[in-house]
């Protein structure tokens, strides 16, 4: 469990990096606009899963967790819109 939340972690670590030392070119070029969508599709995904997958017993109820998933399911929302924004508009 460990190795695998590691890997985790580091993509997304290393998308985030992407973002910050590539953005032009994540909308200014056909390969960019791919990956946007590639990044869109897995926070979409992300976000379907905190919804429909997780149970609500881990959250629900409960003032912390709850405030962290609307939080993040927000995060995940903007994160979804972003990407796919950028694939569609340009």
């Amino acid at each position: 469990m460990l190795v695998h939340t590691f890997f985790v972690a580091l993509t997304v670590f290393l998308m985030g990096l992407l973002c910050l030392t590539s953005s032009n070119e994540l909308i200014q070029t056909d390969l960019g606009r791919k990956i946007s969508l590639g990044l869109g599709l897995f926070w979409i995904t992300r976000f379907f899963i905190q919804f429909f997958v997780y149970s609500k017993d881990l959250w629900k109820g409960k003032l912390f967790e709850t405030t962290v998933h609307a939080m993040f399911s927000i995060l995940w929302a903007y994160f979804s819109f972003v990407f796919l924004f950028i694939f569609f508009k340009y």
